[in-house]
């Protein structure tokens, strides 16, 4: 099995199934509010650790989500 590209795609799942949104409405929001242009495909890779993310990318997602982006890297904070 490969290694996983990312850390926290299932915990951005979580929060993301929290707030109602499915995969295309974050990735809108991405484009929207922060011009981050993601698929849904890319946001789906996340999610399945799949995908590595940028840093502008996690942070945006953490804002969109309104969430701590460490809480999304360690599950803490």
């Amino acid at each position: 099995m490969a290694a996983s590209q990312n850390i926290c795609g299932a915990r951005i799942r979580q929060v993301r199934r929290q707030h109602g949104l499915d995969q295309v409405e974050l990735a809108a929001a991405l484009n929207i509010d922060y011009g981050i242009k993601l698929e849904q495909s890319d946001i789906s890779e996340i999610e399945r650790q799949v995908r590595s993310l940028r840093d502008y990318e996690l942070d945006a997602i953490a804002q969109v989500l309104d969430i701590d982006p460490i809480w999304l890297l360690r599950g803490d904070g």
